[in-house]
């Protein structure tokens, strides 16, 4: 056999072509592996995220089902303007969610307080009100331009609904209605009632608070059948003062209330006081402290001087006066005026500052009924109150400042001057009592047998009698 080197050579590249070849063939069918994998893999993601979007918005959709109508926002069932236009009030629907049967019935009682709690009040239909109140069956009481009712929510929860009377171009019942709604109806405070909701409609204008179980203070105060604890009294003067000074300094519009008595203090079942009735309350700016009045606000005796005599601008401290007034009369348990006492102690404030600068404090308590272990916190009561009636209201304390006295937190701030200095020769100007700068003849006649007479021998009672009879 011979030996050829062509032919090992020929042998040799036949071997590395066929190499070449397999491997060549390897890497084909390798890359149309990976780009079907690659194809599959993208097909598989894409079916995954398209799963992963469908299932948040789903889960978006039932989250949004869950949450109570009465705590979104409406956008339907507008005020019909063609049944409103004699009406100067406008109350819009994205202000105030509309509530239905359902939502109150099926919800849970805490829920329900909770959402409103934190919402703004709901607006009622008139039908509502009806079954509230079983066609208004059950009268709590009445005043001068609404009375109330006590009814029930559907998930059974206690309310009061003032239903205002009189209220068709009555401007006067407008504006107490948007004085309610536009200063409680934008607070939360454990010592201010709650104002649920109200109705505004041209046949229905009512307001649905928090039910009182005890009523006002004055049921309280001024019936001898009703024992009660000094120190619940205290208690309950301390609630009230942390109620104004929450208007006053903490609200983000300062709001004057305007008539703070025991009328308007209501009690909770536990006795803890609320101040309530904000029909004649205003809103004020905190850059402002004035606030212009066009005639006079409150109710007589309580009302701070200023308030009906301008004889100095009114602020804030107008709600200071009517609460010093009010801590006599938690402190004596009777009225501020009582023409069935002798001279010396029919008005309460006299009385107190006469015994008061006559270091005679121990004994006006006594015989106020105050026990000896009372008599401390009694005792700054009465200064703090004698504080609070200063005529001039840059001398009357802020109220947070008379939360802090009367829990003895605080030292109080100075001793009190005279507040009846201003009271010159006693004689009594008359536009203290009629709000009016104006000299009215008529009014001037009903009141001139008063005029020789000291100021605080004028009772209430007995003013509204004689200007009612001349009007």
């Amino acid at each position: 056999m011979s030996y050829s080197f062509q032919d090992d050579f020929d042998k040799s590249q036949q071997d590395a072509e066929s190499t070449f070849n397999n491997f060549a063939e390897q890497v084909n069918s390798t890359m149309k592996w990976g780009l079907t994998e690659s194809i599959v893999m993208g097909v598989v993601i894409t079916v995954a995220i398209v799963a992963i979007v469908y299932a948040i918005i789903d889960c978006l959709k039932k989250a949004g089902s869950a949450i109570p109508e009465y705590a979104r926002i409406s956008t339907s069932d507008k005020i019909d303007k063609a049944s409103t236009e004699h009406v100067a009030i406008t109350v819009t629907e994205p202000e105030f969610p509309v509530i239905r049967d359902s939502q109150v019935q099926y919800a849970t009682m805490e829920r329900f307080l909770s959402n409103i709690a934190r919402e703004k009040p709901i607006r009622f239909s008139p039908q509502q009100i009806q079954e509230f109140t079983s066609n208004c069956s059950n009268l709590l009481g009445s005043g001068a331009y609404g009375v109330v009712f006590k009814g029930e929510l559907p998930n059974g929860v206690p309310v009061a609904v003032k239903v205002l009377t009189n209220h068709s171009n009555n401007k006067k019942v407008e504006e107490q209605f948007m004085a309610e709604v536009g200063t409680i109806g934008r607070t939360y405070h454990a010592n201010l009632v709650r104002l649920y909701g109200f109705c505004f409609d041209p046949s229905l204008m009512a307001l649905v608070y928090e039910y009182m179980e005890n009523g006002s203070l004055n049921k309280l105060l001024f019936n001898e059948m009703r024992e009660i604890e000094w120190q619940k009294l205290h208690e309950i003067a301390i609630g009230t003062a942390k109620g104004i000074a929450y208007l006053h300094e903490d609200c983000q519009q300062r709001i004057i209330h305007y008539d703070i008595k025991p009328e308007n203090i209501l009690l909770d079942n536990s006795l803890n006081p609320k101040v309530a009735d904000f029909g004649l309350a205003k809103l004020c700016n905190r850059e402002s402290n004035e606030v212009t009045l066009s005639g006079g606000r409150g109710t007589l005796g309580y009302s701070a001087p200023e308030v009906w005599n301008r004889s100095h601008p009114v602020t804030h401290k107008c709600d200071v006066y009517s609460f010093g007034i009010l801590l006599f009369e938690i402190v004596g348990r009777r009225r501020h005026f009582d023409d069935n006492l002798n001279e010396s102690r029919q008005w309460l404030p006299k009385w107190t500052w006469d015994m008061y600068k006559n270091n005679e404090l121990e004994l006006m308590l006594s015989l106020c009924g105050i026990e000896q272990k009372d008599k401390e916190k009694a005792e700054r009561m009465v200064v703090v109150a004698l504080q609070c009636i200063q005529h001039s209201p840059d001398a009357r304390p802020l109220m947070s400042d008379v939360v802090k006295m009367l829990e003895g937190s605080m030292e109080v701030l100075q001793q009190p001057q005279n507040p009846f200095d201003y009271l010159e020769s006693n004689r009594l100007n008359i536009a203290f009592f009629t709000g009016s700068d104006e000299d009215s003849s008529t009014q001037s006649s009903a009141l001139t047998r008063h005029i020789s007479e000291p100021a605080y021998l004028v009772t209430r009672h007995e003013m509204e009698i004689e200007l009612a009879a001349t009007s």
